[in-house]
């Protein structure tokens, strides 16, 4: 009698504009820890629950298309913050859907309790769920979401 071990699951966090200035843009609407940090909680959290993950961050938007698509050969899931491109890139949409691949959208702030043009997410509709609002906590959250979501289906 054989036995298997479990697939590995391998996880895409993709961090969108901006996020590289966490800890010292607007604090008091991100919150004051850095992506590093935010990144090393993520590392611990994975190694928690078994999976592995690979995070990138880009202030360009092809950058970020790129990953996605090249996550066809290597990961399960993404856990994507978008930043400002969730309300501007059909291009990244696109990229999502196009690839097949399940995906949480993540946020730190709560974007409907902000300014109205920041209410409308392109990756919502192609993405399996949403949290937003929790600070880096959305980061545990979403990653947690889609651990549970790949094990589950």
């Amino acid at each position: 009698m054989s036995t298997q071990e479990p697939l590995q699951i391998s996880i895409l966090v993709l961090h969108g504009p901006n996020l590289n200035l966490l800890g010292l843009r607007e604090p008091e609407t991100y919150g004051s820890l850095t992506l590093d940090a935010i990144n090393l909680r993520l590392e611990k959290e994975a190694y928690e629950l078994q999976v592995e993950i690979f995070c990138l961050q880009s202030n360009h938007e092809g950058v970020l298309i790129d990953a996605i698509h090249q996550a066809r050969e290597k990961h399960q899931g993404i856990v994507i913050n978008p930043g400002a491109y969730t309300h501007t890139s059909v291009a990244i949409r696109d990229a999502l859907a196009g690839v097949e691949i399940p995906t949480v959208e993540v946020h730190l702030s709560n974007i409907y309790r902000r300014e109205s043009f920041r209410h409308h997410s392109y990756i919502a509709p192609v993405a399996i769920g949403q949290v937003s609002g929790f600070g880096a906590n959305s980061y545990s959250l979403g990653l947690r979401a889609i651990v549970e979501y790949l094990r589950c289906n």
